[in-house]
This record gives C-alpha cells, sequence and structure tokens, in this order.
C-alpha cells in the first residue's frame, strides 16, 4: 500500500474519484475505476480478475433489487397516463383559494404524484409541466412558481415508495416495508414545512401568490374524485404490503400494472407512449445499476484497507459526543449534496458511515430502530442536496421550463424552502420517534 494506512490510501482515492467527477465522468464509472485502481494497489491486477467474474451477478442477482425497475416502470406509467393533472386539479381545487393555495396545492400533488412514481427527478419534471403554465396564467411569480415544485420534487425520494429507500434498506440488510412506514411522518411533515413556507410569502410579498378561484364543494368532490386511480394504487402497493398480502416485489409488480392500465385507459401509452415508457424505464435502471456495481466495487477496496474499520475506531477514539459525530456526517452529507446526485451519495457514504452510527449510542435506540432512524435522516438531508446550488438537480429541470428567470432567482427564493428541511432534520434528530412510532405501532 505504498507506505501508506488505509485511512491515508483511502483518502487519496477519494480525492482521485473527485477529480474524476470534476472531470464530469459519470459517477458510477468513477467509482468502478477509482475502486479498480485501489484494489489493484492493495491485492494486485490478477485478483482483481477474479473478482470482476462474480461481482456483476452477486449484485443483481439480489431479488429485492427487482424493485427498482418496478418502481421506474410504474413511474413512466404514471407520467405518461395523466395522473399527476388530477392530482393539481385536485389540490387547486381545495385550497386554491387560499393566497398562495395554487402553489400549495402544486406541493400536494408533488406527494401524491410521489407516493406512485418513487422519484424525485421525475416528480418535478412531470409537476412541472402541468403546475408552472397554471401557476403562471394564474399570476404567480415564476421564481415562486419554479422553487416550489422544485422543492415539492424532493417529495419523491421520501415518501413511499421510494427508490433509494429500497437501495438504502438492501445495502443494509433493512427491511423495506419498515422503511416505507417509517418514511410517512418525515414525507408529511415536509410537504407541510413547504406549504408554510408558501404561506408565508404569499403574506410578505402578495403579488407573488395571488388568491385563486374559491371552488364550490361539488367541484372539490368532482376534482377528488378524478384522483381515485393514485389512491386505488397507493392503497393496493401499500395497504397489500402492510395486510401481509405481497411481499414489496409483489407489491411493484402488481402497482406496475395497475398504473399500465390506468395509462393506457387514459390514452397515455399509444403510439410510441408504451415504447417511451420501458426505454425510460431501462436507461433509469442501467444508471442506477452501474452505480451499483461501481460502489461494489469500490467498497471492496474499501474493505480490503479496513477504512470503515479504522475511521470508526478513530472516531470513537476522538471522544466527541455522539450528537457531534452525527452533525459531522450531516454537514459531509450537506457538502456532498453540492456535487453529487442523492443515489451515488448514499450508495457512496452508507458503508462508511453506516458502521460509525451503528457504534455509538444516540438516544438509547436498539440496532434496528437505529438503523431505520439513520435511514430516514440521510434520505432527508440527501433529498436537500436535489435543491442547493451549484448542482441542485430538481432546480436544472425546473430552470429549463422557466429558461427568462435566472437559476440564481430561483435558488434564492429556494432558501426558505431549505430553512423548512433544516427544520425538519433537527426535529428528526432530537425525536426520533417521528419515524420510528408508525411502524413500532403496526
Amino acid at each position: 500500500m505504498m507506505g501508506l494506512t488505509g485511512i491515508e490510501l483511502g483518502g487519496v482515492m477519494f480525492a482521485f474519484m473527485l477529480v474524476l467527477l470534476a472531470l464530469r465522468v459519470h459517477i458510477g464509472v468513477a467509482m468502478l475505476l477509482t475502486g479498480s485502481v485501489g484494489y489493484t494497489m492493495v491485492a494486485g491486477l490478477d485478483p482483481l480478475l477474479n473478482y470482476y467474474k462474480g461481482a456483476a451477478y452477486a449484485r443483481y442477482s439480489i431479488y429485492d433489487l427487482s424493485v427498482v425497475p418496478l418502481f421506474l416502470l410504474m413511474g413512466q406509467f404514471a407520467t405518461h397516463g395523466g395522473l399527476s393533472k388530477a392530482l393539481f386539479k385536485a389540490g387547486n381545487a381545495m385550497i386554491g383559494h387560499w393566497r398562495g393555495g395554487m402553489a400549495m396545492g402544486a406541493v400536494t400533488a408533488c406527494a401524491g404524484f410521489g407516493a406512485i412514481c418513487g422519484s424525485s427527478l421525475a416528480t418535478a419534471a412531470t409537476m412541472g409541466q402541468v403546475a408552472l403554465p397554471e401557476l403562471k396564467k394564474h399570476g404567480y411569480s415564476e421564481r415562486l412558481s419554479a422553487a416550489a415544485i422544485a422543492a415539492g420534487g424532493t417529495l419523491g425520494i421520501l415518501i413511499p415508495p421510494s427508490v433509494p429507500l429500497v437501495i438504502y434498506a438492501i445495502i443494509t440488510e433493512q427491511n423495506i416495508a419498515k422503511m416505507f412506514l417509517a418514511a410517512f411522518i418525515p414525507g408529511l411533515l415536509a410537504a407541510v414545512g413547504y406549504m408554510v413556507v408558501i404561506s408565508i410569502i404569499a403574506r410578505i410579498s402578495p403579488e407573488d401568490a395571488p388568491r385563486g378561484i374559491k371552488f364550490t364543494w361539488m367541484q372539490r368532490l368532482q376534482a377528488l374524485s378524478e384522483t381515485w386511480p393514485v389512491i386505488l394504487i397507493f392503497i393496493v402497493v401499500i395497504g397489500g404490503i402492510y395486510g401481509g398480502i405481497f411481499t414489496p416485489t409483489e407489491a411493484a409488480s402488481i402497482g406496475t400494472l395497475a398504473t399500465a392500465i390506468v395509462a393506457w385507459t387514459s390514452g397515455g401509452l399509444k403510439g410510441r407512449g408504451f415504447l417511451d415508457c420501458l426505454y425510460g424505464a431501462a436507461g433509469a435502471t442501467g444508471m442506477i445499476f452501474l452505480i451499483l456495481l461501481g460502489a461494489d466495487i469500490l467498497n471492496v477496496f474499501l474493505a480490503l484497507t479496513q477504512v470503515h474499520t479504522e475511521l470508526a475506531s478513530w472516531v470513537v477514539g476522538l471522544n466527541w459526543p455522539p450528537l457531534g459525530v452525527l452533525l459531522v456526517i450531516i454537514i459531509i452529507y450537506l457538502v456532498l449534496g453540492c456535487i453529487m446526485d442523492s443515489l451515488s451519495m448514499i450508495l457512496l457514504t452508507i458503508p462508511i458511515f453506516f458502521p460509525i452510527i451503528m457504534g455509538i449510542d444516540l438516544w438509547g435506540l436498539g440496532a434496528d430502530d437505529k438503523a431505520i432512524w439513520f435511514g430516514i435522516l440521510a434520505l432527508m438531508v440527501v433529498e436537500v442536496g436535489l435543491i442547493t446550488p451549484p448542482v441542485g438537480m430538481n432546480v436544472f429541470i425546473i430552470s429549463a421550463m422557466v429558461k427568462h428567470v435566472p437559476m440564481k432567482e430561483i435558488f434564492k427564493t429556494i432558501l426558505p424552502f431549505l430553512a423548512s428541511d433544516f427544520v425538519r432534520i433537527a426535529l428528526l434528530v432530537f425525536f426520533p420517534s417521528i419515524a420510528l412510532v408508525v411502524f413500532q405501532i403496526f
């Protein structure tokens, strides 16, 4: 190892990976190259090639991973099936007459769409296409509209079903159903927090968020009735899992089929619609699986250098208070969120941070409770990265739809939403029961 300790060699190779990322090398390829070079330095080329022989099969043959392409395909069908329009229409009908109510309705629609999509980027892109024109037509400032939908889109990563939640559960060997349950209240808190932010902005700057038309109760019920496919799919998928009727993988299959039927009856799969859904899901699956393989190679290299063990021992040896350790981890996540996408952060950091968290005492939590709580906390912090500069993938997506609004203006308007996120993170840190109470009841 060239005279370097495990931590030193790991640090050198991590710096090498950051250089690759700065050169715009795909994160999956960057992790694969970094892990391969590091593995060769530690053990030699022949052992690396021998490991390659079974690495892909060992990773991709895991049964639980079949949930990922199924949920991605489910999201594609939901996007093409027009379900986002019904959700936005229902949200606007219920609270659009409030000051800022239409933007709040867009946030609730993001939450609903995220519940059958599982992808933040897809949620932001789809709801942006639906809600931005309507918000502009009703006099909302484009910067507030863009910020609200970019922030609302992050709900797709937290409200189940969520692909990053599945990935976390797999790599930490946690129960997927429990992870889904634990994400419910934090996801609802996120939606409520964003709505509170919009309400405050609307009162400070009324011209940015005017009142809308007040619908009659008959019109509201009619709008709500049009969301029945979303409600039905959610009940089938989530209710089926917790009713013990089928496993998460079976639920994903049934949910995908149900969403496909809805999309087909609405005309969203006509022409090239069906093929576009397949191509979209296949492309996203390929990208995720490449990142998974790269993360595996990188993590094997780190295991050879004993970075996890040395780092955990070093952290314990510092005698820092557990909350101090947790705060450092949160700060690292926030910094990484400025340069890296959410799934890559999960795959890169969890193998390093998870043993550290499991080795310290936090509020007297048991091992299983702590693993699930940390998963939700990590996902919430990673979620913030989707709307923080300079990357902020959700902001980039929405900015492309409001091209004449400078991106820096959108980022400025995002700041109050980020403040809401930080409050929510603090609440979860000091009150872990926010995430744990639901699955403990069940």
